[in-house]
């Protein structure tokens, strides 16, 4: 069973939540907030720094403690993901795609009451608990579980764990 440990980041601006858009690598394309795979041996908001600066150009220097996590199984897929989604709440650059995975191919700032247009694509574990996030807005962290079956991206089924 692979193990994957990713980072996602919320960066707001003006009204607006920062998505990214990826190719996946069987040519499908959805939204998601920047961030991704934290390296073995590195800290969480170390990496979760990386990717945002590799995936977007900004640097964050500020980050709060974490708004949600998500545990996600996918038994037929053998792997399971723990994301780990943090606030930047102070960063610097310019809006630049530059993603050396390749995988970011744009990145933009979405209107609140846009994001769940953007993010209809994405897969419900990172869809539901962001869209959840964004109509309530919680002080304190929490947590979703997911359960995936079947091996075909575009036929997943998807259940929600208690």
């Amino acid at each position: 069973m692979r193990e994957w440990l990713v980072a996602g980041a919320l960066v707001e601006l003006d009204g607006g939540l920062l998505l990214v858009q990826n190719r996946r690598h069987d040519g499908r394309v959805d939204w998601t907030p920047p961030g991704g795979v934290i390296d073995p041996g590195e800290a969480v908001l170390d990496g979760l720094a990386r990717e945002v600066n590799e995936e977007t150009g900004l640097s964050v220097s500020t980050w709060s403690d974490p708004v949600y996590e998500i545990r996600a199984e996918a038994p037929d897929m053998d792997w399971t993901l723990t994301v780990v989604v943090h606030r930047a709440l102070t960063w610097s650059g310019e809006l630049c795609v530059a993603d050396p995975d390749g995988i970011v191919v744009d990145a933009c700032y979405v209107a609140t009451d846009d994001c769940h247009h953007r993010l209809a694509g994405s897969p419900q574990w990172v869809r539901d608990p962001l869209t959840a996030w964004l109509g309530e807005r919680w002080a304190s962290s929490r947590a979703f579980g997911y359960r995936v079956e079947g091996t075909d991206p575009c036929a997943l089924r998807v259940s929600t764990l208690p």
